[in-house]
């Protein structure tokens, strides 16, 4: 089992799941399985098996899911809906937060081993993500502005027109009372839903100021547990304003990058981690006390700095011989304003250069074609154009190419 557990670990994010599934097919047979894990590359919603189950579990579902469990490590037999089914589930919380639910599962007598095995594979997940390449961090920046522009948008879109039929419903020409009372309740019930799916939707790219940095304190102090090393912490305010997922997750990576590259430096006995919020942006410091060698700062800041730079961050390393180094970094909240690249442009007719403005914000096929009035068989045809005219083979591809040269 541990031999199966290893390969797991080192498969590509993408074939994890599958492997984890296999691996604990033994202990607990299911039908399928989905994670809902606390940082996952390329997406945090991945699922396997029965094709049902996975494409039938609405990720809100999954989050209230794991939100509405006060305790972490746990094992539970719950239900979940998936779409007009209603199926037993397993669902297991890791110690990081993350969840896993199999469909259908058989009898467990060892849920001790499902969640160590749990703990030790979402733990991976979560620092494999910690650990993305700079690039990936820059284009989850650009695209999650992107995203909430285009849900603001579609929210806007929606309210408009239920108050309007509101607006009409009132109306005294109306002499149907009881149709118009119906109708009133019914556009009522259709803003306050809107209001509430918008809220849980931005629950899915933000993160509690303070969760993420006792998810960092929680890495921190496993990592140096074995050390002779005193970690020292300056909580963020209780109240400050949530981070965006790829923040959050950029900042423990610096973190954690500076505290290991400490642990081996002898005269390095004490280290403090400090975040604070100003409502704009994160501000991040980390101090030793050990001997302050400007070679050394200059190491932390080219091991660090493209990482900030991603999230269009601004960095500071300073050493003072004696004293110690610290590392400060000021990472702005609000996602910058997604510019398509010029050269991307260049090859692109002025239709096709408006259908990739709309593809970037996240727009489907249909979406675009009400947007510009056009059929979506047309929004096709100039899909297919973009996709040849930069030399790519996915809609994915096309967005990367096209925010390649961003800028703030």
């Amino acid at each position: 089992m541990l031999r199966e557990l290893a390969d797991v670990l080192a498969a590509p994010l993408g074939a994890i799941l599958p492997g984890l599934s296999r691996l604990l097919a033994p202990i607990v047979p299911h039908s399928g399985m989905v994670m809902l894990t606390a940082d996952v590359s390329g997406g945090r919603l991945q699922g396997c098996g029965d094709p049902t189950f996975v494409s039938g579990v609405r990720g809100l579902d999954l989050e209230r899911l794991r939100r509405g469990t006060s305790e972490v490590e746990t094992v539970r037999r719950t239900h979940i809906d998936t779409g007009d089914r209603r199926r037993p589930a397993l669902q297991v919380v890791a110690r990081n937060g993350a969840l896993l639910v199999l469909a259908d599962p058989s009898p467990l007598e060892n849920t001790g081993l499902v969640l160590d095995v749990w703990n030790i594979v979402s733990l991976h997940v979560q620092e494999r993500a910690d650990e993305a390449r700079p690039d990936y961090l820059q284009h989850a920046r650009s695209t999650s502005g992107a995203r909430l522009k285009a849900l603001a948008e579609l929210a806007d879109e929606y309210a408009t027109t239920l108050e309007a039929l509101l607006t009409a419903l009132r109306s005294r020409k109306l002499s149907d009372s009881e149709a118009r009372a119906a109708g009133i309740a019914r556009a009522a019930d259709g803003l306050v839903r809107l209001r509430a799916v918008t809220d849980e939707v931005r629950t899915l790219t933000e993160e509690p100021v303070g969760v993420a940095f006792d998810r960092l304190k929680q890495d921190l102090l496993s990592a140096v547990r074995l050390r002779d090393l005193e970690l020292q912490f300056g909580d963020p305010p209780s109240d400050g304003r949530p981070l965006p997922d790829e923040v959050a997750r950029g900042a423990r990576a610096v973190a954690r990058r500076v505290v290991l590259s400490r642990i081996d430096i002898p005269e390095v006995t004490r280290i403090r981690v400090q975040w604070n919020c100003d409502g704009v942006h994160l501000l991040m410091s980390v101090r030793d006390d050990g001997p302050g060698d400007p070679a050394d700062a200059e190491m932390l800041r080219r091991a660090t700095r493209r990482r900030i730079d991603s999230l269009n961050g601004r960095l500071s390393v300073d050493a003072t011989p004696g004293w110690g180094t610290e590392l400060s970094a000021v990472l702005p909240l609000d996602p910058p304003r997604a510019h398509l690249s010029s050269s991307a442009i260049s090859r692109l007719r002025p239709r096709e250069v408006q259908v990739a403005e709309l593809l970037v914000a996240g727009s489907g096929n249909r979406a675009i074609g009400d947007r510009l009035g056009v059929s979506e068989n047309t929004v096709k045809f100039h899909v297919s154009r973009i996709l040849r005219a930069l030399g790519v083979a996915s809609r994915s591809q096309a967005i990367a190419a096209l925010l390649a040269e961003q800028r703030s």
